[in-house]
């Protein structure tokens, strides 16, 4: 069975006026003190408002969200105890005039050297599933699979419509801020994992990025891991659907090396659709269409059900149908996180999404 892990962000927020705070060095210290969260699962970010979790290796989806659920509380406890609260939302609804300071790591401080604004607004969050892969190639053999798929999951995803106190009009703005950096987006096609070192290689020694951290790629080989890294996704308000993510990932990358081992020919996608079907899939969420496979716009329940035909032997094979696929219909009832955003801000303001961003710790 492929294995399975998730890393997700969280803003660090005061509880009434959601404004980030900087408190990342104390929320980790406090966590780290507590029997619940070991100190590696728990990590600074780029900006000081901002903290990441990673759940240990996992091989069954009750496990993810048995884990997701257990550093969630640890996290929200510890922010709680400094005044603070943890917010699950994909970008920072509000901001302060001033910028939050970077963490003082020499990678992060030269990064807001060389692009200050960008790093500035990087008060984004994100959601990044980790699939075992046996060796690079396969996992070359996985990116080159499940790219077509890549705009799919963001728009299943999507939890980052507001920003600066209003509408962007985004489904995931988080997805449009994250793609001004210089290699971003979905990944190319690849001829092989020679290619992919080659073609790293050439960005990083070109001095076009400082390093492979900088390869922004919506999927890509992990650097520390035997692992295909998925990136599109926005942070979920539920760990339940951050279950389901991990679940519809873990589906894609098995159907992948079973199609490659039959010698399957893989979907292709010009790089031009593929780029502007994650524009639209940011734009819209699941509100109206998505591109499927081929390259044609259909609606995103008819998506959904190709995604879930196309993953559900592997589905199947992991125990993982039944719990992926009620999930699933249960996203296409009541929407992505996004709309849930919209909702709250709709009824009552910034006191009822504070309520539905800031509680989602304690929810499955």
């Amino acid at each position: 069975m492929i294995t399975v892990g998730v890393e997700e962000e969280y803003l660090l927020v005061d509880p009434e006026t959601l404004l980030p705070i900087p408190l990342v060095q104390e929320v980790r210290a406090t966590a780290s003190l507590t029997p619940i969260a070991d100190e590696r699962e728990v990590q600074d970010e780029l900006l000081q408002a901002q903290i990441e979790v990673a759940t240990p290796v996992c091989t069954g989806l009750e496990e993810v969200g048995g884990h997701l659920l257990r550093l969630r509380h640890a996290v929200a406890s510890a922010a709680q105890a400094n005044g603070c609260r943890i917010a699950i939302s994909a970008t920072a609804p509000v901001r302060d005039v001033l910028p939050v300071p970077v963490t003082s790591t020499a990678r992060y401080l030269r990064m807001r050297g060389e692009a200050r604004l960008l790093v500035d607004e990087q008060l984004i969050c994100g959601m990044h599933v980790h699939v075992g892969i046996p060796d690079p190639e396969t996992g070359v053999a996985v990116l080159n699979r499940l790219r077509v798929w890549l705009p799919t999951l963001l728009a299943m995803s999507a939890n980052g419509p507001l920003w600066d106190g209003r509408d962007t009009g985004f489904a995931s703005w988080r997805t449009i801020i994250f793609g001004r950096w210089p290699v971003s987006g979905p990944p190319p096609y690849f001829a092989g994992f020679a290619d992919y070192e080659a073609r790293a290689d050439a960005l990083v020694e070109s001095g076009l990025i400082p390093d492979r951290g900088q390869l922004y790629w919506q999927a890509r080989l992990s650097e520390r891991y035997p692992t295909v890294e998925v990136r599109c996704c926005d942070v979920q308000l539920e760990a339940d659907d951050a279950v389901m993510l991990a679940g519809v990932v873990r589906g894609l990358a098995a159907t992948a090396i079973a199609e490659e081992k039959a010698g399957a020919a893989p979907a292709l996608c010009a790089p031009e659709i593929l780029q502007a079907s994650t524009w639209h899939a940011a734009r819209h969420g699941m509100s109206g269409t998505l591109m499927d496979p081929e390259g044609r716009l259909r609606s995103s329940g008819d998506v959904l059900c190709a995604l879930l035909r196309h993953i559900g032997p592997a589905l199947e094979e992991n125990g993982d149908f039944r719990e992926v696929s009620s999930l699933v219909h249960r996203l296409l009832r009541h929407g992505t996180s996004a709309d849930r955003q919209r909702r709250a801000l709709a009824e009552t303001g910034l006191p009822a999404l504070a309520d539905l961003i800031t509680t989602g710790a304690t929810t499955g």
